[in-house]
């Protein structure tokens, strides 16, 4: 009766490890935690700018630089965050809003983007 009580244990110990493993796996392949945060508030920094960008159209029937909105207090914190620079390319139709690492430890991380349709992609 104790054989089966510790071969149960035993039993248990390996299947949470192998959940443990796999867990691990799902961490490094999204990236590090940081990654993850420092994306995650690039991704939410996108939308504001783009949402920005959609104001400032409605109100001036046309799309801003990124310097335009700086110098009209539209954005706050500049062009560079977290190790990120934000770039912008406008035309008379649309924009898009390019978050690129500059950070020397985030070389390897994404590009992000966002358009006038407001969904941010990942390069």
């Amino acid at each position: 009766m104790r054989v089966f009580g510790i071969l149960g244990v035993v039993i248990v110990l390996c299947v949470g490890f192998f959940i443990y493993q796999r867990s691990l796996a799902d961490v490094t392949e999204n990236g590090s935690p940081q990654e993850q945060i420092d994306t995650a508030a690039i991704r939410q920094r996108l939308l504001t700018i783009g949402q920005t960008e959609r104001q400032y159209q409605a109100s001036n029937g046309k799309y801003a630089t990124l310097e335009t909105l700086a110098s009209e207090n539209l954005l706050p914190g500049g062009t560079e965050q977290r190790g990120y620079t934000y770039t912008a390319t406008i035309t008379a139709t649309g924009f898009t809003i390019t978050a690129t690492p500059t950070a020397e430890d985030k070389a390897d991380w994404p590009t992000l983007e966002i358009t006038e349709t407001m969904q941010v992609t990942e390069k």
